[in-house]
């Protein structure tokens, strides 16, 4: 028996609940029509096809000027029929938000990216979709894995089934202490044995060192720390120099530190590439594909701010 019920209790839609709790709140079948936008026989019919779910009356109809009264069965059936109506706004609700870019986006970045890029990102999507939930994690391993995340910069290939959408080309400059150098453009063979502080061997760092070792280049590394901040401590304290992505060096505001000049390196290291990533096939939420225009946006006026 239960089982015949459930089948046929399947059949009820959710147009038939609203009718039904229209015509509790209202007392009339008429009444209920107009709060609907319905024919009064439009509702007569949903109501006929909620009895025929159900399996029994919902509304005893004494007829004339006299309200309708709902029935035991009826009872069971409008709480219930309540809860779902209320499930299903707020499931519309949520799909509404969804749509209009107020989910959630979880993004992994790295911290020359979580300085200059991701606060501009950040500021424009909240200004847009201020209802947003925006998850940050900053990690810069040897082997990074997309995982969960919606959105990952990184500066080097990633492993596994990924796309990406490259951002900008951040080359390599040497920053010493002032005085170290007189030329704007220095040569790399000035290098070869001069003291570097430098990142750990995570990221793009490894292929700019491998640079070095093609060129006949090898500087001493003194001092390793994923730290930009504490890096360029050491250049001012001089521990010795450092060759950093054009991002760093921006973020740190080194151009307006009288201690510190930025050179060029002449043959220059082949640049590293600012990518953002994402599992390969994935359908983006509106949000996220927001977040991807905002960075393709952000990292073009860099890239126009530094040519100028």
């Amino acid at each position: 028996m239960a089982g015949n019920t459930l089948e046929t209790v399947t059949d009820l839609e959710l147009r038939h609940l609203a009718a039904m709790a229209a015509v509790a709140e209202e007392g009339s079948f008429g009444r209920a029509a107009v709060r609907l936008g319905y024919t009064q026989s439009t509702v007569s019919q949903q109501i006929a096809a909620l009895e025929r779910s159900v399996g029994g009356p919902v509304f005893d109809r004494p007829g004339g000027p006299r309200p309708v009264r709902i029935t035991p069965l009826g009872a069971v059936v409008l709480e219930h029929g309540r809860e779902l109506l209320a499930k299903a706004a707020a499931l519309a609700e949520a799909v509404d938000r969804f749509k209009a870019g107020d989910g959630r986006i979880d993004i992994g970045t790295l911290q020359s990216v979580s300085t200059v890029i991701l606060p501009l990102l950040v500021r424009r999507l909240r200004d847009e979709h201020p209802g947003s939930d925006i998850r940050l994690s900053e990690e810069e391993p040897e082997a990074p894995q997309i995982g969960d995340l919606d959105l990952l910069f990184y500066d080097g290939p990633l492993n596994g089934d990924v796309e990406h959408v490259k951002l900008l080309d951040d080359p390599y400059l040497l920053v010493a202490a002032r005085g170290t150098f007189d030329e704007h453009s220095v040569p790399l063979g000035w290098l070869d044995g001069a003291p570097l502080v430098a990142w750990p061997s995570t990221c793009d760092q490894p292929r700019m060192e491998e640079a070095f070792t093609r060129a006949g280049v090898n500087p001493k590394i003194v001092f390793r720390t994923s730290g930009n901040e504490t890096l360029l401590s050491m250049v001012r304290a001089g521990m010795g120099s450092a060759v950093l992505p054009w991002l760093a060096i921006h973020a740190a505001g080194v151009e307006s530190d009288e201690r510190l000049r930025v050179h060029e390196l002449r043959p220059a290291v082949p640049a590293r590439a600012v990518c953002l990533h994402w599992r390969a096939g994935r359908t983006h939420s509106p949000l996220a594909a927001r977040a991807i225009e905002i960075a393709v946006d952000v990292a073009s006026d860099l890239v126009k701010g530094r040519q100028r």
